[in-house]
This record gives C-alpha cells, sequence and structure tokens, in this order.
C-alpha cells in the first residue's frame, strides 16, 4: 500500500525516500511503523512522545553509533518538531521471538554480550564516585514515589534505602549504556542487531546487565554463561554485589511505572524482584 498518510512519520519518509509503502510489522510498537522504499530498502519511522527521549536517540547516533557499526541502524533523517527520526532497518528477527530455550535462543545472548562489550570498551571510563552518587539520588526519586503511592511497606521503604546507600557510597566504573538491553531490543538476522537507544546515556558499567539479569537469567542461568563469554568476561564479586542493588532500582521502577501505566505484569515484575532482594 503506498503511504500517504498526513502521519508526520511518513512525511519524513516522503522528504528523504520519496513515495514508501507501510511494509506490516507486528511486533513493532505503535509509534514505530516499517516502510518499503521503491528500491526495496527498508526503513523504520519513529515519533517520540516525549522530547527528552527524542533528544536523547537523537544524540546516541550521533555521538556513539560508531561504536556499534554493522549492529546499529543508521540515521538517515529527523524533524524536531514533531520528535520523528528515519532510521535504516535492521534485518532479522526480534530475539524475544526464538523458542526458549533454543539453540539459537543461546546464540543471541552470547552475540549480546559481544557488541555491548565492545560499546562498553570503547567508551569505558576510570572508576569514581559521581556515578554511584548520581544513581543514588535518582533511586532515592524512585523510593519516594513508591512510598507517595503505598506501594511499599516501611521495612521494603528501608531495605530499598539500604541498598541506594550502598550504591552512593560505592565506586564504579563507567562507559556508554544502552539501559534498557533486552531480547525485545535485539535483532537476529545476517549479523546481530541492536535498536532502541533513547535510554542510552553514559551510566554505571554493570547497570547495562540489571534487565537480563532479573529478567532472565535467574530463571535460565546458562544465558547469563553465554552472555559474558561473549562480553569477554564475567562480572567479579565486587560487580555481583553491585548487580543486586542494581536489582533495587529495576523492582522500584517497575512497580511505580507498572503502577502508573496499570501494567499488572510489570508490577508483579517489580513484587518478585523485589522479593528476592537483600
Amino acid at each position: 500500500m503506498i503511504a500517504t498518510s498526513d502521519d508526520p512519520r511518513i512525511r519524513l519518509a516522503h522528504h528523504f525516500l520519496g513515495a514508501v509503502e507501510i511494509a506490516p510489522d507486528a511486533v513493532l510498537p505503535p509509534r514505530v511503523v516499517r516502510l518499503e522504499a521503491v528500491d526495496g530498502r527498508h526503513f523504520i519511522a519513529k515519533q517520540h512522545a516525549e522530547r527528552d527521549r527524542y533528544a536523547g536517540e537523537l544524540h546516541a547516533y550521533g555521538a556513539w553509533s560508531t561504536h556499534l557499526t554493522g549492529h546499529a541502524p543508521k540515521l538517515v533523517g529527523r524533524d524536531d518538531d514533531t520528535l520523528t527520526l528515519l532510521l535504516t532497518a535492521l534485518s532479522g528477527d526480534r530475539a524475544d521471538t526464538v523458542a526458549p530455550g533454543s539453540p539459537e535462543e543461546e546464540l543471541a545472548h552470547h552475540e549480546a554480550g559481544h557488541v555491548l562489550g565492545k560499546l562498553h570498551r570503547a567508551t569505558s571510563m576510570p572508576q569514581g564516585g559521581a556515578v554511584g552518587a548520581a544513581l543514588a539520588e535518582r533511586f532515592q526519586s524512585w523510593i519516594d514515589r513508591a512510598v507517595h503511592t503505598d506501594l511499599i511497606d516501611t521495612a521494603e521503604e528501608n531495605l530499598l534505602k539500604h541498598h541506594a546507600a550502598i550504591l552512593g557510597n560505592s565506586r564504579m566504573d563507567s562507559a556508554v549504556c544502552h539501559l534498557d538491553y533486552q531480547p525485545r531490543n535485539w535483532l537476529i538476522g545476517d549479523t546481530f542487531g541492536i535498536c532502541d537507544f533513547e535510554h542510552m546515556r553514559h551510566d554505571a558499567r554493570v547497570r547495562d546487565f540489571a534487565r537480563l539479569e532479573f529478567r532472565r537469567w535467574q530463571a535460565v542461568p546458562h544465558l547469563r554463561t553465554a552472555f559474558f563469554d561473549g562480553y569477554g568476561r564475567p562480572p567479579n564479586d565486587t560487580e555481583r554485589r553491585l548487580l543486586e542493588s542494581f536489582g533495587a532500582i529495576e523492582a522500584a521502577t517497575a512497580l511505580v511505572k507498572g503502577h502508573q501505566e496499570n501494567d499488572p505484569a510489570l508490577s508483579e515484575h517489580g513484587r518478585t524482584v523485589l522479593s528476592r532482594l537483600t
């Protein structure tokens, strides 16, 4: 179907590509559309709802995509007024669509570790206390929101504050982090690809493992092994302890966002992670 919509994503594509057709893709979220140009090439047009997310993703493509050459989309065009990006489309299937327990799933985690390791090594910064202090401050704001909406009791609040203090008093190395690094943002094709850079920024390097640890690896530990085989090394003892505190952030943010977005599955995930913390 030839796309002639007034949709800002289509208008942006027309400006840079000429005539395009919408290519149905059931796994894409509503704000993202796959398009096919007349020469058969595929592109992704994405409209952000929030300006800071748009600015963050735009900055990521300009500043750090060079470290992910061959593994990340390329920025084709932008519209600052409508918060819309036009990107090349990576080939392949989303990694969260492969069969659980399959060799393809294990290979995806190995490749994910390899690509993330390249990004972290290329952008690493020495250990310091500023990263931990900033994390603790942001974490405290999530704790306050959870308390304000009666999502946690006093004992749980104290447990989360304990982990905030650990982060605030820790020296940790930092790197450019994806911060939503999980199979739904990986593509398995001729090469391994990653997408969705709206959260990407300099942060504590270990934090990039948290979603995988608390959403997948604890149930299937051989995927953790495959990932770190690709990454180049496993976390050391100090990093494993820090990962527990990043799990506390995962719990608090999932509880608050699950409540805000009326997402029972996300709320239950936050409750599960919180129950595992010590």
